[in-house]
């Protein structure tokens, strides 16, 4: 596994060096990671701090982001944010994967009746519009911020266990599988030590592209009034805001909005660059 793990690795940095755009993303990431943790002594202000004197005050030398209906700082907010969507994108992300693994892996190493009626479980799951799935169990549960962690978890494996199922089909009868058979190996065993590390490549790149959308879930729920509530600051709730006084505070649509753009768009390409680097078929087109 560890080896595996290694070799994937290695494979990224290569990838990553010779794609200036992926790199940049990579870039972003990092930067927005040593916002996350070092959010204490970057913010200026707390960002539940309210300043009656400068309500709606435009971006200044004091408040370079401006503030919001309340007096809080936005560039405070926007730090702070940032660490709530990232830990909901990685935390949400880790449920799925694991949750999506373990069904793929099953479904795919057993086949026959075990991988009809996991697949059927996953098409049904597939049927239903996942936000308003997961509207629907955010209503009717406490919310919080592991509560919005849990549910997009819940409501994002699918993608995953399809992907593992798939490479466990294939791999499944390879050579070094049925040596393992032979030499009386436990399916356990086989499964976890022989065949997943090398079904692997698939499930980076969907956790990358999942980070993405768990990130713009979190900012719809919060936006609409179902995520992080305030005086919580999320990029979400920030823009819902700035919905409300878009006339006069730009600034509160403008700076979360791109904050969630660009975002998502440094994980999309990181995504790609992983997925080309990890490809063998891509790789021999290049």
């Amino acid at each position: 596994m560890v080896e595996k793990v290694a070799e994937v690795t290695f494979n990224i940095i290569v990838s990553l060096k010779r794609n200036p755009v992926a790199f940049l993303a990579l870039l972003i990431i990092l930067f927005l990671f040593f916002l996350s943790i070092f959010a204490p002594f970057i913010a200026p202000y707390s960002p539940t701090e309210i300043d009656v004197d400068n309500v709606l005050s435009p971006p200044s030398l004091t408040h370079p982001l401006g503030t919001d209906e309340l007096g809080r700082d936005v560039l405070s907010r926007m730090i702070y944010g940032a660490r709530v969507s990232l830990s909901v994108g990685f935390i949400a992300v880790g449920i799925a994967i694991l949750i999506g693994t373990l069904i793929g892996s099953i479904a795919g190493y057993y086949g026959g009746r075990i991988d009809s009626i996991l697949m059927r479980f996953v098409d049904i799951m597939l049927t239903f519009p996942t936000i308003f799935l997961i509207l629907a169990i955010v209503i009717i549960v406490e919310q919080s911020i592991w509560t919005i962690m849990a549910v997009i978890g819940l409501t994002g494996w699918m993608d995953v266990a399809r992907l593992v199922r798939a490479e466990f089909l294939s791999l499944k009868e390879r050579e070094f599988v049925q040596a393992a058979r032979a030499l009386g190996i436990n399916n356990a065993r086989i499964i976890f030590r022989h065949i997943l590390p090398n079904a692997l490549a698939p499930v980076f790149v969907a956790a990358v592209f999942g980070i993405a959308g768990a990130i713009l879930t979190e900012s719809a729920l919060s936006f609409l009034g179902f995520g992080i509530r305030p005086p919580e600051p999320s990029w979400g709730n920030i823009l819902s805001s700035g919905k409300d006084n878009i006339e006069v505070a730009w600034w509160l649509s403008v700076f979360p909005g791109l904050a969630i753009f660009i975002t998502t768009l440094s994980y999309n390409l990181l995504g790609e660059a992983l997925r080309d680097s990890l490809d063998p078929r891509l790789r021999e087109i290049r």
